[in-house]
């Protein structure tokens, strides 16, 4: 019985040591990560008609490849150019991502978002904000 007690014992210290150990490993796996610069752009004053443009530099500071899977906009107006050759970014490398957008016919504050999906395990969806005040040319 005495026995039984004691490898019964020895085990729980092994599973009890173990444990910890196999969470610090998941916690340590190579993963991509995210970043974008700059994280939103104001474009400040524009005119109706206009298509304004500005280069944002998406990067990953992770350490295993960052795939981004869909660029998105909120808006017909926004568009997101991204190379092909982007697509994919291994650790440490960035590439860019040209943003369009179109003033139309707005009046006033227009706040559109660029929606960037990738594999980064803790930004799945990154948000860049783009905006403009439209303002009808003086007379």
């Amino acid at each position: 019985m005495r026995g039984n007690l004691l490898t019964l014992a020895f085990g729980l210290g092994l599973f009890l040591l173990a444990g910890p150990a196999r969470a610090d490993e998941k916690a340590t796996e190579p993963a991509p990560r995210i970043s974008v610069e700059p994280a939103s752009f104001d474009f400040g004053k524009a005119l109706p008609g206009k298509t304004l443009e500005k280069q944002f530099s998406l990067r990953n500071f992770g350490d295993a490849p960052l795939v981004i899977e869909q660029v998105s906009t909120t808006c017909g107006c926004t568009a997101a150019l991204l190379d092909d050759a982007h697509k994919v970014l291994k650790p440490g490398e960035s590439g860019q991502l040209r943003v369009r957008l179109s003033t139309r016919d707005y009046s006033g504050k227009v706040v559109r978002s660029v929606l960037v999906r990738s594999n980064d395990p803790q930004t799945k969806l990154l948000e860049i904000k783009v905006e403009a005040t439209v303002q009808a040319a003086s007379k």
